[in-house]
């Protein structure tokens, strides 16, 4: 028997494992994927695209058949495929009206070795605006619950950042940001001088500047989700995995498959993981005194839905009823694009592995737009390459000399939106189909609001407007809206919450209705910032376990 089980070993299992062995629990972390070993297991690291099979693009014919959802993730390719699902062995179902992209990282490390690796963190006014304005379940937690626990992670997995000093936008423990560019210096001058409430800044970053905690500094090899064998980006494997390692504490199974949680209705506490060897179809149960699920949010779903018994027919810790709806992810989508002159004599250097990042500025303080919550901007500054040749009037002779140089400079914005809790974007278990494993395909249900289409002009306004203020000579626009779980931030479903009767989990997520259960994975967000969200995940589960912790010393787990 273990203290602990781990369903996990993404970005918060990790975490969870991490915390947990360094407090004395001996755990088992079971991964759904394969093992990947650091730096022995990134097979494309240093290959340029030239020197792959298919030139970096992929095997057509094999992307159709085995990745027609996961090569939609914008770090898709030849040499990441391999951290991706293959998606005809893990299928799932979309309700017809529907669309919903999801992007599953089944290995050890899960996405962590494939995520974008901006670490923000959330503001006071993202805890406290489902109470506000009456969307969502009230957060039962607040920005002074959680800010030192945010500080415990930065300072452990190194985040690259400026204190900016925005409310909005709070300020971490940091390493020195990674400098702009030409054109983000001078686009960050235009829109403070032009527009006072907002700021074009550093993006916040997992990745190392400096040397930090036997880790390299980063040295602008890129492409990150390649694999980063300096370990200079965040991963499970760079950092959380050793450290649970070295404890001596810690019990890796790969290949395992969780077909649910058993609970005992006499001591009212889960008792063990049901498992399946996903090569032999083996079953076995593993027991615990302590269970964390991180398996991501819809895969963590998945597992509680499908965790039924006479005390829980419709879920395990789903008295409530509210277990998987509510699922949401980051809307985006629209991207304003501006192209700049005067600036020839100037050349990006290296693979910079941050870009800059514009807060939310709308709605703040004050409601001041015709729709709720708000967005910031992502993006970055580079020189055209030779693909813009698609683009120009030339043939020939001609447009081969005008390849031969880098065209000119443009600043990229990318909207980043938070959309409004929703009851009725939810998963559930297909009633007809199964897996290979004979487990129930999970049945997915998204939609975007009025409220999110409607933020839409605004983005595309507002990022014209500040180009333009900073001397853009073209202005592009892309007016769309990305399925749900294409920005890679779905989250919910597990809401956390002061009341059992409208939530799953309290303040310390753990489940109201089994004291020994905690979700610690995006599940349990009660709503979605226009902030990434992995850093408040890492918090929430240091803190979570923490309690754990505490509880189980003192007898009542």
């Amino acid at each position: 028997m273990f203290d602990a089980i781990v369903v996990g070993s993404g970005i918060s299992g990790g975490w969870a494992a991490k915390e947990l062995t360094e407090g004395g629990a001996r755990v088992l972390m079971i991964e759904r994927g394969r093992n990947v070993r650091h730096g022995e297991d990134y097979t494309y690291e240093h290959v340029p695209p030239w020197e792959m099979p298919f030139r970096g693009l992929g095997d057509r014919r094999r992307i159709e058949r085995d990745y027609p959802v996961q090569s939609r993730s914008r770090s898709f390719d030849e040499a990441s495929a391999q951290f991706y699902a293959n998606d005809r062995d893990h299928p799932y179902q979309v309700e017809p009206g529907s669309a919903f992209s999801w992007l599953r990282g089944q290995q050890t490390g899960g996405r962590s070795l494939i995520w974008g690796r901006v670490a923000m963190r959330l503001s006071e006014l993202n805890f406290s605006e489902n109470r506000l304005d009456g969307h969502g379940v009230d957060w039962p937690i607040r920005y002074a619950d959680i800010a030192r626990w945010y500080d415990y992670v930065e300072r452990f997995i190194g985040v690259s950042g400026n204190r900016d000093g925005i409310d909005s936008l709070p300020d971490g423990v940091f390493l020195p940001p990674f400098a702009m560019n030409c054109i983000e210096e001078h686009a960050s001058k235009a829109i403070k001088a032009n527009f006072p409430d907002r700021r074009l800044i550093h993006a916040r970053t997992a990745v190392l500047s400096e040397d930090h905690g036997g880790r390299a500094k980063c040295h602008f090899c890129g492409p990150c989700h390649h694999g980063c064998s300096t370990g200079s980006f965040f991963s499970t494997q760079s950092s959380t995995l050793p450290a649970a390692e070295a404890t001596g504490r810690l019990t890796l199974l790969n290949d395992t498959i969780v077909a649910g949680i058993d609970y005992d209705p006499k001591s009212k506490r889960a008792t063990g993981v049901r498992t399946i060897d996903s090569k032999t179809g083996e079953r076995r149960t593993f027991t615990a005194r302590l269970i964390f699920v991180n398996a991501s949010t819809l895969g963590t779903l998945h597992v509680l839905l499908n965790s039924v018994s006479e005390a829980f027919p419709r879920g395990l810790a789903n008295s409530s009823g509210v277990l998987g709806h509510g699922i949401m992810d980051t809307m985006k989508g629209p991207v304003v694009t501006g192209t700049f002159d005067g600036y020839d004599g100037f050349q990006p250097v290296g693979n910079r592995p941050a870009g800059i990042y514009i807060p939310r500025f709308r709605n703040v303080g004050a409601k001041d737009a015709d729709f709720l919550r708000g967005y910031g901007f992502q993006g970055g500054a580079s020189r055209a390459l030779w693909t813009r040749g698609v683009d120009l009037p030339l043939f020939g002779a001609e447009l081969k000399r005008a390849l031969r140089k880098p065209g000119p400079w443009q600043l990229m914005l990318a909207g980043m939106a938070e959309p409004l809790p929703n009851p009725r974007n939810q998963v559930s278990l297909d009633p007809k189909q199964t897996d290979k494993w004979g487990l129930p395909q999970l049945r997915v249900r998204h939609t975007w609001s009025d409220n999110e289409r409607r933020m839409v002009d605004d983005i595309l306004a507002e990022g014209e407007a500040m180009l333009r203020s900073a001397g853009a000579v073209r202005i592009d626009k892309i007016n769309e809206i990305k399925p749900g779980g294409e920005t890679n931030h779905e989250m919910g479903g597990a809401p956390m919450g002061h009341d059992p009767a409208g939530s799953v989990l309290n303040r310390f997520n753990q489940t109201h209705d089994v004291p020994n259960l905690f979700v610690t994975d995006g599940a349990c967000m009660s709503s979605s910032p226009c902030q990434n969200p992995s850093l408040t995940y890492m918090a929430l589960t240091a803190r979570a376990a923490d309690y754990a912790l505490t509880r189980m010393k003192q007898g009542a787990l």
